[in-house]
């Protein structure tokens, strides 16, 4: 989303990661893991402002709204002006860009991404809202349903500009999920749906179960999500206040015992529908600045419009998490890479 002043990879792409260390120019580097802890759970290894208001092959360089890891260990990088990068995962530089568009040819709010076990992109628009396959080149394979009730007003009942942000495969890539970023007319505040699909024969996917995520507060939406091996997730909540600047909290949620809410035409707090778990891993805002500057008030100089999340390995009993902000190729934001380790 490009968030203005209102107040998710693949489990198989994971294994394909582990051995990436991505490190490069423009960034802020420490040795000392205590004086980088974020809380009890993250830490902050660093953070690169390499890629911020450049260019490459004539392309904007920014406006990131996800991340994944392709199968080659470099990193897809989804703009949501309708363009997908390849980075080098080591020094995060362009390798190649690719334009996308809908079937008409016209420009996506391009939101969500997933790298699927064959190399082809799942990626979502917030538009409609849609989930389109597409190959390595751009052309596109397949277009997943969507529940009338998630479908942009009047169709549905989604606010524009509010609907798939997230979007992660579930272990053992059978099940897709998908997350709205603010709730649907009807439902209580801050119910933010999860929708799911399983995957079927020749790789296309069925609509199946919802669930309902409560963010903290009205302000805040879920800009991605991802999946862990166990089934859990990791959940960015993000909002924005003018004057004061960007809250981007990092979550570990639950959905495996959360009721199936596809069934609930609307939710408002009914008795027995359980929400899917969730524990809170690390406010961004507390975590060290490493010398970070920022072009606008925040309440910490490292944050920025954080909206692109991914895992890219695992060492020593913590998972390797990179984090993106979106600048909105706006002069008072940054293009920022987030170096995370969390223990879940």
């Amino acid at each position: 989303m490009r968030l203005r002043t209102v107040l998710a990879t693949a489990t198989a792409g994971l294994a394909a990661a582990t051995c990436l260390t991505a490190a490069g120019p423009a960034s802020a580097v420490s040795n000392s893991r205590t004086s980088n802890a974020c809380s009890s759970s993250v830490s902050i290894d660093r953070f690169s402002d390499a890629l911020d208001k450049t260019t490459y092959d004539g392309t904007f360089v920014g406006n990131f709204s996800a991340l994944a890891v392709d199968k080659d260990g470099s990193l897809a990088a989804l703009e949501d002006r309708s363009s997908l990068f390849d980075l080098d995962a080591k020094t995060l530089q362009p390798k190649r860009v690719v334009p996308l568009a809908d079937e008409n040819g016209a420009a996506l709010d391009s939101e969500g991404l997933v790298v699927d076990r064959d190399g082809t992109r799942l990626i979502t628009s917030e538009t409609e809202p849609s989930i389109r396959r597409y190959s390595v080149d751009g052309k596109i394979l397949d277009r997943l349903p969507v529940p009338s009730s998630l479908l942009v007003a009047p169709a549905g009942r989604a606010v524009s500009n509010q609907t798939f942000e997230g979007l992660t495969l579930l272990p053992g890539g059978r099940t897709l999920l998908a997350s709205m970023e603010y709730p649907i007319a009807g439902d209580t505040s801050g119910a933010v749906r999860f929708q799911t699909w399983t995957r079927t024969k020749g790789d296309h996917f069925e609509l199946a179960a919802q669930y309902a995520y409560k963010t903290d507060a009205a302000f805040l939406g879920v800009p991605e999500v991802q999946a862990l091996p166990d089934g859990r997730l990791l959940v960015l909540e993000r909002g924005f206040t003018s004057g004061v600047g960007n809250t981007v909290r990092l979550y570990l949620a639950d959905p495996r015992h959360a009721t199936d809410t596809s069934g609930i035409d609307t939710l408002t707090g009914q008795p027995g529908v359980r929400l899917v778990k969730k524990t809170l891993l690390a406010d961004i805002a507390d975590c060290p600045s490493l010398g970070a500057t920022a072009k606008q008030p925040q309440p910490n100089p490292l944050l920025d419009n954080i909206e692109g999340m991914v895992i890219t390995g695992r060492e020593k009993g913590s998972y390797k998490v990179l984090l993106v902000s979106d600048d909105n190729q706006n002069a008072v934001q940054t293009t920022r890479f987030y170096y995370l380790r969390v223990r879940v």
